[in-house]
């Protein structure tokens, strides 16, 4: 062996995934997890369709403010005595809503996990919205949707919302603080009875056996489960516009572009992914070298593509000198013209290959993430051998395959533009 010469780099061509296993509580809940003895957390969590398409526009917010008012208070708790409870056992809830999920989330030492499990139940089923603590929840977030109105990245990325999905779809509306003050405590209750526990699907790991997985069903299992399917939606690009909103004491402007895309599910999306990377995906990619690298326009900016079940879209984003907004816009498209007309050099390529495959890679370190990455596919309805395709094809793209899916789907004649500031 010649220990004067490094080994030859190679990128592994598989992925060693740990596989969920499934269990479905008695009311049909299915409960995926991943054990690890060796660690000595449990952690679980609960995603529910957020149904939002069946709420009226200025009632939005009503499924933020039923998570955030779970832990203030139940039947037989104030909010005081809950915080101290999962306090004093050292375990914390946390929740989270998208535009499709809502998630509620218990993070427990394994220790404890079955003397907090019935007062988490308890937020489930019996939390009674008192008016005092949504009082103060509203005039919190009315300070905030003011806080950031005055942000430029912040109304951009609105803007672009309203503009991508129409102001009519639940996506596609712009958060006002009147949208707040119409939220009412029976608004709260009736999500709550009827809209929660929607289609739900369970996500554990950690140190979790059987005892915990029974303990689940016997405490989670009877709850009625619905069915509330969501209004099917189709999006289509409109002709090129720009929506434009000048904030005169600003010497920053936000930059949005974007398009409608096939979905991940469609052959070109691996394709479309790995140009994504390319264009703007990454630390090295041709919109950080040239808008903020080689001219210094901006701090930071990227492409990247979004996933929901009924679109995925491609947006560029850039936080940029004001002076400078004009010259950006023309190098972003600049960008776009080069990506699909002139070589790729095989060294840019190989670049771009390492560093996809090693992201990849590093993304299944713990069964946290594990857990984590199967479930972003598993709501997507992928399976998770998807990875396992996104890695092959990492090592097997030729330069083609991007130049051909750039030319196919990034038409600047159907971008949306926006630009505030």
């Amino acid at each position: 062996m010649d220990r004067s010469q490094a080994p030859a780099f190679q990128i592994p061509d598989s992925i060693q995934l740990l596989h969920p296993e499934v269990r479905l509580l008695p009311n049909g809940i299915p409960v995926h997890f991943i054990p690890t003895p060796e660690i000595q957390i449990i952690r679980m969590e609960i995603c529910v369709s957020a149904s939002l398409d069946n709420l009226l526009v200025e009632k939005r917010f009503i499924p933020f403010f039923t998570l955030e008012m779970l832990v203030e208070g139940t039947k037989t708790k104030s909010s005081e005595e809950i915080a101290d409870f999962f306090d004093t056992y050292a375990a914390e809830v946390d929740t989270s809503i998208g535009f499709e999920f809502l998630q509620i989330n218990l993070t427990s030492t394994k220790k404890h996990f079955l003397k907090v499990l019935p007062v988490f139940r308890e937020l489930l089923t019996d939390a009674v919205f008192p008016e005092q603590e949504l009082a103060k929840k509203k005039r919190q977030k009315s300070l905030q949707l003011s806080v950031n109105r005055g942000k430029t990245s912040y109304w951009a990325s609105q803007l672009f919302k309203r503009e991508m999905f129409g102001a009519d779809h639940p996506f596609g509306q712009i958060s006002v603080a009147e949208d707040v003050d119409s939220v009412q405590r029976e608004d709260l209750i009736r999500y709550y009875e009827n809209h929660l526990w929607n289609k739900p699907q369970i996500f554990l790991t950690g140190n979790v056996g059987n005892e915990e997985i029974e303990a689940i069903g016997e405490l989670l299992g009877d709850l009625t489960v619905r069915s509330i399917s969501p209004v099917e939606s189709k999006f289509v690009n409109k002709p090129n516009h720009r929506v434009y909103e000048e904030k005169k004491d600003s010497v920053q402007s936000t930059i949005r572009i974007g398009c409608h895309v096939v979905p991940n599910s469609h052959p070109d999306h691996l394709p479309f992914w790995v140009m994504n990377t390319l264009l703007g995906g990454y630390f090295g990619s041709r919109l950080s070298k040239n808008i903020r690298e080689d001219k210094g326009h901006t701090y930071g900016i990227y492409s990247a593509v979004g996933s929901l079940s009924s679109s995925d879209y491609w947006m560029v984003a850039a936080d940029v000198i004001k002076a400078h907004s004009e010259e950006v816009f023309i190098e972003i498209y600049r960008e776009v013209e080069r990506i699909k007309h002139e070589p790729i050099p095989t060294d840019e390529l190989e670049t771009l290959r390492n560093y996809m495959a090693g992201k990849l890679l590093s993304q299944f370190n713990s069964s946290f993430e594990m857990i984590s990455r199967f479930k972003s596919v598993h709501l997507s309805g992928l399976d998770f051998g998807y990875y396992q395709r996104q890695l092959e094809y990492i090592l097997s793209f030729k330069e083609n395959d991007i130049r051909n899916v750039a030319k196919k789907y990034l038409d600047p004649s159907k971008f949306v533009e926006i630009l505030v500031g």
